[in-house]
């Protein structure tokens, strides 16, 4: 049987993968969390009590420990042996990236670099993937799509940190050849997210009948946008990720030639929807009127681009696909919230 480790299991996008791995593979799992702005052991309550059977619960193991920190010999006894390395901790609100950025230094860069000494320590370790973003490229210009080896133009202190720890997760594959995998994803939503985000913002900003502000263009004519990937299909995307490495691996570099040896995969969104046309779907799914007013808020907040967006054909191509069309999930999960409303409230 095998043993995933997954960092910051506790947090929004990891807790969703844990309840896939449970449901779906026989594997055990150990969490890595320090608990502390981002994690929420509720969140993995909720799918131990609601998701999982018993002995699916069982299978779980929580250890604490802050990835700023080096895995002392205590900390690896708890840990045991592992298969699977997924490494989704991190710090990832991007304002307080801009107020904070040595701590994204330490969270993103730092971190990764102790989970990686660790992996390099470990006898047969079959996979090790790094959770990174589509910020690292920047903004994208109307119709403009990044490859996954496209150049990095890190526009805020959090993308420029995750672009850190990516080419520190290369450097391990190429200096100690490990089997590194690392994926760019775009804008994720979904259950239990953190209440300052968009989605459960937007709607909580709906239900209190307060008025919503669309990030937009200087001129606020023109709402930003992103492309939208629910959070089932993000888990899906790295299971197909980590069983079928191998095979991505020679498809994208196919005669093994002097160059990139690390894998890179995009996770392409489902589709592109500005601010506007969200708030519209979620007014429209629970209820609520919508009271907004477009603001130019880069100027104000330095560090925000009007677009994001990420090429997924590699992964398309090799067989994967999400099942949720945006409007399926997003009125499914607007139903979710209203059902849940404490995981509305900060």
């Amino acid at each position: 049987m095998k043993t995933a480790l997954i960092t910051g299991g506790a947090g929004f996008i990891a807790h969703h993968l844990i309840a896939r791995i449970l449901t779906q593979t026989d594997w055990n799992i150990v969490t890595l969390d320090r608990l502390d702005y981002s994690g929420n052991l509720n969140r993995l309550n909720d799918i131990l009590q609601y998701e999982c059977t018993p002995n699916e619960r069982k299978r779980v193991r929580v250890v604490w420990h802050d990835l700023k920190a080096e895995l002392n010999p205590l900390v690896r006894r708890e840990i045991g042996k592992v298969d699977y390395i997924l490494h989704l901790a991190a710090g990832s609100h991007v304002d307080r990236s801009i107020d904070y950025p040595m701590e994204f230094v330490m969270d993103n860069v730092v971190g990764t670099c102790n989970i990686l000494e660790f992996a390099k320590s470990l006898d047969n370790l079959e996979r090790f993937l790094y959770f990174s973003t589509d910020e690292v490229f920047g903004p994208a210009k109307p119709g403009q799509s990044f490859l996954e080896w496209d150049r990095y133009n890190s526009t805020n202190p959090y993308s420029a940190a995750k672009a850190g720890g990516e080419e520190l997760a290369i450097a391990f594959e190429n200096t100690y050849e490990l089997p590194i995998a690392i994926t760019h994803c775009m804008n994720v939503y979904g259950e239990r997210q953190h209440p300052e985000k968009y989605i459960p913002n937007t709607l909580w900003k709906l239900k209190n009948n307060k008025k919503i502000t669309i990030h937009a263009s200087k001129d606020k004519s023109t709402p930003g946008s992103r492309h939208y990937l629910y959070s089932e299909d993000v888990a899906s995307s790295v299971m197909f990720i980590t069983e079928n490495f191998e095979q991505l691996k020679t498809t994208q570099f196919p005669k093994n030639e002097v160059g990139p040896k690390c894998l890179k995969v995009n996770i392409p969104g489902t589709k592109e929807l500005d601010n506007l046309e969200v708030a519209r779907l979620i007014s429209q799914y629970s209820g609520f009127n919508l009271d907004y007013e477009l603001v130019d808020f880069h100027s104000s907040r330095p560090g925000h681009d009007l677009r994001y967006a990420i090429d997924g054909t590699f992964i398309t191509d090799a067989g994967w696909g999400p099942k949720y069309t945006v409007e399926d999930s997003l009125e499914k999960l607007v139903r979710w919230y209203l059902e849940n409303p404490e995981w509305l409230e900060f």
